[in-house]
């Protein structure tokens, strides 16, 4: 590998390393919020919670969603709570009960030192209800809406600077499905209309819900065409499994990620020739994870219930992996991708777990997520990295080297970001870093298992990292060995 200061793809974005709390499952209730647990603060959030996705650092939180937003009322969720309705939510079938809500979420982000992306409905509703939002949440005073906050106790405006508008609105399975046409329209005068009340905020529009959708890149050009000199991104969702239980096809699946990402910067800059536009759209993974482990026991609750045990996927080793290179697909792409959100925060397909009135704990994933979060800030560079190949079931040439590498001028730091997908030998890295004259191995993580399958659970925390790799630097080359089937932080500083 050659690292070099110059080779730069762009600056990365925090907002990159973002995630997302959707009503949904136990994610708000016993999640981030359970009043009477040993923890809950006088809000009724869980501090210990609050702890763990501090040491995340993350930036940004989509909410309250998901395919919860195509049916929310956003104003059952303020005001008095014992005033608040009960209702159910068509989405996953539960019922809703509003204790949490968009005053209490703005409380619990400022606790974990976050923004809010905030996600309208633009299922059953529209424009209306999209730009009264914006106002109760953004206007400062004096009129019927911001008026209405302050007098729930909140003076001062929220300044949510990043909305999505609607989520996922090509799934038939989506409250409101729509086509490209009528969501480009509903978005485009929608963003015109929340716009108007404050211009100083960014908007995001729907992409496909995945690459595989049959009308994907075709929606995302369509709804361009209606929507791009009012928005400021499209998003992105996918999330991988291992159903076939397919290790080394599973490990690749980020190339999937890769040719994802580059299909949608390829069709956003075709409507820019085709407008003629100076503007450049960026790209939103407001949803990427590993989910399927759930799906099954999803199937056996009870509908209607209150925050029922939902996609809570337990995470082996092997996903950690996969995460890894996500998270690396997404850093050498930083000068488009400038929002991600890992889906989801806590209980539900999450890094983090919690036992009713009792422990919080960290999966695997929660692991590579905070390596790039804390460590992956600054500028992400073009390593020119030769590796071995090996093909699998559904992809040819993939690398047994996942890397990337984020150079903190600020800092004088470089962190390499590594996975190696090989799963019986170590891989020897020789890496060129004369560029960087003087800098020395500060630390190399390891994230390894002997198996693959193994998980964390209350008190039993199988898969942990390590600060045991042998990465050290000689004569402006740096030598490591990554072992079989790891993720590797490897920090250079002076």
């Amino acid at each position: 590998m050659t690292l070099d200061k110059e080779f730069k793809i762009g600056e990365i974005d925090n907002r990159i390393y973002g995630s997302f709390i959707e009503h949904l499952g136990r994610a708000v209730y016993e999640g981030i919020y359970e009043p009477g647990h040993p923890s809950a603060d006088e809000q009724g959030f869980r501090t210990d919670v609050i702890e763990l996705v501090k040491q995340l650092q993350v930036p940004l939180v989509r909410y309250p969603g998901g395919n919860f937003v195509s049916g929310y009322n956003w104003e059952d969720g303020v005001g008095p709570v014992a005033n608040r309705p009960r209702r159910l939510d068509l989405a996953w079938r539960t019922t809703e009960t509003n204790e949490i809500g968009t005053n209490e979420f703005m409380d619990w982000a400022k606790k974990i030192n976050a923004e809010v992306n905030m996600a309208v409905n633009l299922g059953t509703r529209g424009i209306d209800a999209a730009r009264n939002l914006v106002e109760y949440c953004n206007h400062p005073s004096g009129s019927y809406w911001s008026d209405l906050r302050i007098s729930h106790g909140y003076k001062d405006p929220h300044k949510i600077k990043t909305w999505c508008l609607g989520n996922e609105m090509d799934g038939p399975w989506q409250i409101g499905h729509k086509t490209a046409t009528e969501y480009g329209r509903l978005a485009a005068e929608t963003a015109k209309s929340m716009r108007w009340v404050d211009p100083t905020i960014e908007l995001v529009a729907c992409g496909s819900s995945n690459r595989h959708m049959k009308t994907f890149a075709e929606w995302e050009a369509t709804v361009l065409e209606h929507t791009y000199d009012h928005v400021d991104f499209i998003s992105l969702h996918t999330y991988y499994g291992n159903r076939d239980n397919d290790l080394g096809n599973y490990l690749a699946q980020s190339l999937d990620m890769d040719q994802f990402i580059y299909s949608v910067i390829a069709t956003a800059d075709y409507i820019k020739a085709k407008k003629r536009s100076k503007k450049t759209i960026n790209l939103s993974f407001d949803e990427w994870n590993v989910w399927f482990h759930s799906n099954d026991a999803d199937k056996q609750i009870e509908p209607w219930s209150i925050a029922p045990p939902q996609l809570e996927d337990i995470y082996t080793f092997e996903d950690a992996l996969l995460v890894g290179s996500m998270l690396i697909s997404m850093i050498k792409r930083a000068d488009r991708v400038k929002i991600a959100c890992l889906a989801q925060l806590v209980n539900v397909i999450a890094p983090i777990m919690t036992e009713k009135g009792g422990e919080a704990w960290k999966q695997p994933i929660f692991y590579p997520y905070m390596h790039a979060s804390v460590l992956g800030r600054g500028v992400a560079l073009n390593s020119i990295v030769s590796s071995p190949k090996y093909d699998s079931k559904d992809f040819t040439d993939v690398p047994y080297l996942d890397t990337v590498s984020v150079y903190n001028e600020e800092n004088d730091t470089v962190t390499i970001f590594a996975v190696n997908r090989h799963q019986t030998d170590t891989l020897s890295l020789q890496a060129d870093i004369r560029s960087f004259e003087g800098y020395k191995v500060v630390e190399h993580i390891v994230l390894e298992n002997d198996d693959v399958k193994a998980t964390n659970q209350i008190n039993r925390s199988n898969v942990v990292p390590h600060s045991n790799g042998d990465a050290s630097v000689d004569g402006g080359q740096l030598t490591a060995h990554l072992p079989k089937l790891s993720w590797n932080v490897i920090r250079l500083g002076k």
